[in-house]
């Protein structure tokens, strides 16, 4: 064969896999209804349409949310994420480390600093004891326990890992977690710079 002919070939193949593609490829319907609005459907238009195109379409390369991304908007929709904290050292940080582990959104309220936000949490929780998770106004956690707060927001309907990034370049590696600290504590400044009384 001669390098004609399997350029033609070639062509001829590429060609039909081309139709083939186009044939398979979803029909579209654009038209305008009744009411001048312009509308794209998958279903034949009604007879009153005017304007009717067939289109067929291909690849969606429209970036969709990857599903954890979408379970973590509808449930921050549903039950935004509040921690009411203060300094008050190994307690805090771990309740706020697994809110971050688990890619969760949440607001900080530091109730030290911040006197609505301590008015909110004693209104919603009746102490005045930190940390508290309040997801929405419904599902609150008085005070760190890890597997409370994982049960809260399973309820709550947040993903239980977080959405991989889409930034691509390098990957972080993060420390192993330590065994986490649980309890609460009260308001009152710590006697000796913030940091949390051993047991």
């Amino acid at each position: 064969m001669d390098s004609f002919a399997i350029r033609t070939a070639l062509g001829l193949a590429a060609l039909a896999v081309t139709v083939t593609a186009l044939a398979q490829a979803p029909q579209v319907y654009r038209y305008i209804d009744v009411d001048g609005r312009i509308v794209y459907s998958d279903r034949a238009p009604p007879s009153s349409a005017k304007d009717v195109q067939t289109k067929r379409v291909g690849a969606n390369y429209v970036e969709t949310s990857v599903p954890g991304e979408l379970a973590s908007k509808i449930a921050s929709d549903r039950f935004p994420a509040t921690l009411y904290t203060f300094e008050c050292g190994e307690v805090c940080q771990n309740a706020e480390a697994l809110l971050n582990r688990r890619g969760v959104p949440f607001t900080t309220v530091d109730v030290q600093k911040d006197e609505q936000g301590m008015i909110r949490m004693r209104t919603l929780t009746g102490e005045d004891r930190a940390p508290v998770l309040a997801l929405g106004d419904k599902l609150i956690v008085n005070g760190f326990n890890a597997a409370r707060w994982q049960a809260a927001l399973d309820e709550a309907g947040y993903p239980k890992t977080p959405a991989p990034r889409r930034t691509g370049t390098g990957s972080r590696q993060e420390a192993p977690p330590s065994a986490p600290v649980e309890g609460t504590r009260s308001m009152a400044p710590p006697p000796r710079g913030g940091d949390y009384p051993k047991q």
